[in-house]
């Protein structure tokens, strides 16, 4: 069980990650972050599964590009902005709601669920952001959230159950939007790296999936 729980906490770290980089704009400290060795070794960690290689090879390319724009803050600032901030038609909304239900428009439904959720599990979002409950990077936030809960269960069968309530969680309320949430954002991210962090978070989410039914070791 100690090597399951050290494995949870790995994974509830790579979705905070992810919850983070669709949270708000990285600052200039953050983003030299992405050029270190420990984050590039992470990412090249990442990369050695086959799934993910594809993701996080366009991810790396993406910051080699980076360091080559003048004011490359600022341009990938706007980038954000750009992709997630505007209107449905100019940007790739990061809301549940903007994908399932009736489609293309904001509806309370998935916000709503997300709330109770949020309210079940205990967790509260940070209130610097400013968003509904069906956000992204709030849906990763409780995830992770969810996934260090689990390490406290002290009895293997209450940990095993965890895990399928993470991976239904994961089914019913990130993947049934998050891919077309990433092809839009494909259509629309002309530099590639938020695209990139999109592409790579649903070939994770589909790992993790496999990983928690038992298909993946």
């Amino acid at each position: 069980m100690q090597e399951l729980k050290a494995f949870n906490e790995k994974r509830a770290e790579i979705y905070w990650w992810f919850s983070s980089l669709f949270a708000r704009e990285l600052t200039e400290t953050e983003l030299a972050q992405y050029q270190s060795p420990e984050i590039r070794g992470f990412l090249a960690g990442l990369g050695e599964n086959p799934t993910l290689k594809p993701a996080v090879d366009r991810l790396v390319d993406a910051l080699n590009r980076q360091m080559d724009r003048e004011d490359g803050q600022l341009e990938l600032a706007a980038d954000f902005c750009d992709l997630f901030l505007k209107s449905d038609k100019e940007s790739a909304l990061p809301y549940a709601s903007m994908y399932v239900g009736t489609t293309g428009l904001l509806h309370d439904e998935p916000a709503n669920q997300m709330q109770d959720l949020l309210t079940q599990h205990g967790v509260a979002v940070n209130q610097d952001l400013n968003e509904p409950a069906d956000h992204i990077a709030i849906e990763l936030d409780l995830l992770g959230n969810m996934i260090i809960r689990s390490n406290e269960l002290e009895q293997e069968r209450h940990l095993n159950d965890a895990l399928i309530e993470q991976e239904a969680f994961i089914r019913q309320h990130i993947l049934n939007w998050v891919p077309k949430f990433t092809a839009k954002s494909q259509t629309l991210d002309a530099f590639g790296f938020y695209s990139s962090v999109a592409s790579l978070l649903v070939a994770f989410l589909e790992l993790d999936c496999a990983y928690l039914v038992g298909e993946e070791e």
